[in-house]
Order: C-alpha cells, then sequence, then structure tokens
C-alpha cells in the first residue's frame, strides 16, 4: 500500500482517494437527509456550490438559539435550520429552484448569536442577507447557475406571496422548522415530525393543518415564547448587548466587522479586550450567578434597562381557515403571549462594572444581578 501511495504522489497525482461513501458533509455529495424531518434531498447544482460558499459555511458557526445557548442545550446552527427549511421547501414545492435557493440563503445576515444583539447600530440580519445576495461570492454562484439574485431578494421580502415570508401571523416553512426544531432540542416534542409532516399542506403558501395537529404547533409556538422570556434568554441576551456595545464605543471593532463575525470570533473579541473579558468570561463559565427576578427598576447608576420587543407567535391554518374562526381557544392562548413583550422602556446602560440589570418581559419590570 505504502509503495502505491508512494507511486501516485511521484506522479504528482496526491495519495488515493477513498471510495465515495454515504455522507451528509454539507457541500460534499448531492444528497443529504434532514436529521428532524427526515426527508431525503438531493441537492441540485447550485444548492452545492453555495454550500461551498463562505456566506453559507459560516452559519455553522452561529448558534440558531442565540444567547441562550449559553444557558441552554439548544447548540444547532443556523445552517442546521437552514437545510431544515430546504428540506421542507424540498417537501412541499420540490422543482421551485428559487424557492430553494431562498431557503438556503434565507440566514445568511445574521449575525453572530444570531438575534441576540439585533438592533444594535442598526443592525439588521434582513438587510444584511439582502446587500450579501447581491455581491460576490453569491451573486457569482447565482449567475453562473441562471439564476437572478433579484428573483431570490423577491421572494425573501415580507410581503411577497412567499413560503418563507410574513404573512400576518400565519405560520411559515422557515418559523415551522424553528418551533420544531427548538422543540425537539428542548425535549418538548411529543410529536414524529414525520407525521407532524403528513398532516401539514401547503395553502397559498401558508401552512394548514387539522384541529389538533395545530394545537401541537400552538403550544410549540407558546413554550418558544416561555424560552425567550425567561431567565435562560433574556439574563445573557441583556449582558451581551452590553458587551458589544462596549466593542463599538471603544472602536475594537466597526458595525460590519461585528456583523460578519461567528460566534467563535465573538467570544474571541470579548476576550481580547479589557472593558469585555471579565465579564464575557463569566457570562459563559459562571452564567448561575446572574439572577432575573420581578420588581421595580433599581436606582442604581451601575444598572441598565433591557427591553424584550418581540415574540413570534405565527400560527397555522385549521382546515384552510384563520385559527381564529376555527380554533378560538389556540387563538386565545397565541393572544396571551402579547402580555409576554413590552415596548415602553427604553435601552440605557452605565460605564461601571456589572451590579444589576433591569428586564422589561413577561409584563414585568425585573431585576438581574451577578
Amino acid at each position: 500500500m505504502n509503495s502505491q501511495n508512494d507511486q501516485l504522489l511521484a506522479e504528482d497525482r496526491g495519495p488515493a482517494a477513498a471510495a465515495p461513501v454515504s455522507t451528509n458533509v454539507f457541500g460534499l455529495c448531492e444528497a443529504f437527509t434532514d436529521p428532524l424531518w427526515r426527508i431525503s434531498v438531493h441537492l441540485s447544482p447550485v444548492e452545492v456550490d453555495l454550500l461551498r460558499s463562505e456566506p453559507l459555511r459560516r452559519l455553522h458557526f452561529i448558534a440558531h438559539g442565540g444567547a441562550s445557548t449559553i444557558t441552554t442545550l439548544q447548540s444547532y446552527s443556523r445552517l442546521e435550520h437552514s437545510m431544515g427549511v430546504l428540506s421542507l421547501v424540498s417537501h412541499f414545492r420540490p422543482d421551485d429552484q428559487v424557492l430553494r435557493v431562498a431557503a438556503l440563503v434565507h440566514d445568511i445576515g445574521h449575525l453572530p448569536l444570531s438575534h441576540t444583539f439585533e438592533g444594535v447600530a442598526d443592525l439588521n440580519h434582513h438587510s444584511i442577507g439582502t446587500d450579501l445576495l447581491r455581491v460576490d461570492p453569491l451573486r457569482a454562484v447565482l449567475a453562473r447557475n441562471g439564476i437572478s439574485a433579484e428573483a431570490v431578494v423577491a421572494v425573501l421580502g415580507n410581503g411577497s406571496a412567499s413560503p418563507l415570508s410574513s404573512h400576518s401571523g400565519l405560520l411559515n416553512l422557515d418559523h415551522l422548522d424553528s418551533y420544531v426544531r427548538s422543540g425537539r432540542a428542548a425535549g418538548r416534542l411529543d410529536a414524529d415530525p414525520v407525521a407532524l409532516l403528513d398532516r401539514l399542506v401547503l395553502q397559498d403558501a401558508v401552512l394548514s393543518t387539522d384541529r389538533e395537529t395545530a394545537g401541537t404547533l400552538v403550544d410549540l409556538v407558546c413554550a418558544e415564547a416561555r424560552l425567550h422570556t425567561s431567565w435562560d434568554n433574556v439574563g445573557p441576551v441583556s449582558v451581551v448587548r452590553r458587551l458589544v456595545c462596549r466593542l463599538l464605543d471603544s472602536g475594537a471593532a466597526d458595525p460590519y466587522r461585528l456583523a460578519r463575525m461567528t460566534d467563535p470570533q465573538l467570544w474571541s473579541a470579548f476576550d481580547s479586550l479589557e472593558a469585555t473579558r471579565a465579564e464575557g468570561t463569566m457570562l459563559r463559565y459562571e452564567p448561575h450567578r446572574l439572577r432575573v427576578v420581578s420588581g421595580e427598576a433599581p436606582d442604581d447608576p451601575s444598572a441598565w434597562v433591557h427591553t424584550l420587543r418581540k415574540i413570534y407567535s405565527s400560527a397555522p391554518l385549521v382546515d384552510g381557515d384563520r385559527i381564529e374562526a376555527s380554533a378560538p381557544e389556540l387563538a386565545a392562548a397565541l393572544d396571551h403571549l402579547s402580555s409576554c413583550c413590552r415596548s415602553d422602556l427604553e435601552e440605557w446602560a452605565s460605564n461601571g462594572s456589572l451590579v444589576r440589570v433591569t428586564v422589561a418581559c413577561c409584563g414585568h419590570e425585573g431585576r438581574a444581578s451577578w
């Protein structure tokens, strides 16, 4: 064997390659089976090319759960979620190549730790993603495969009749994968995803199902909202946002460079700056010291206010009708989620050492402290 390899190397052909085997290595093979939905996808040439590009590879190092990955086991990546959405599109609309591409690239604009510091310095993952589609390398990949970047942008735009875009609180394929994948990671998914998928239909770009399955999905939506408003998420998010602001204020990173970091690069940036090093280390290794409790905002110059401004609460149609008409009790459960989010407080922060965080969530102010 060694003599054979030596001969190959001598001929400048490199070492003997292993025989092809079945694999799920992204971008290596033309087949992929999603572990959640158990859908086998035959990847098209443009999808393989995209999976070999830097903007898509980067998503493998962005936690879908954001800062909550610090305190929970929701450690799967944005790339895993994107592959899940692609799998769903290949199930419902297998021949719609533009929609398949849009599913694969819909999250390329996400910041490190996903939604955690969205809005800081006016950073918005939707606009960043649109900009990335219009420049190389993605523009070149799409053009080489005969796909218009503007067609993909249109599919992802709000208000478009797309199974990936928002439709006034109605469930789309993007949110479906998020709710179900998060439910599995948190151990709260009782239904078999394959059986769940069999009871879903895509009606005018919106998901519709029966009453029982709608109840299962609403339970997952409510559980996700409880996670977003819990200590597991609110506490770490409030600290990371503060540390990101310090990075920007110090000049250690500009908004664009910050937006294109991976999660490990963000933690490395925190470690490299004296103003963020100690707190970043404490958040990673001693998050149990962070306490979030209900109460009035403290009169403390070293505290800051964090406001939770958005809760996702999209619902499927039930037998083709909106949930308000077909299952009012489920609609009421979703309406209750609005009390989990307040928007009447503004963020503020001091430059002093961390003592306490004041949090607005679940309709109440809260305090967190180390």
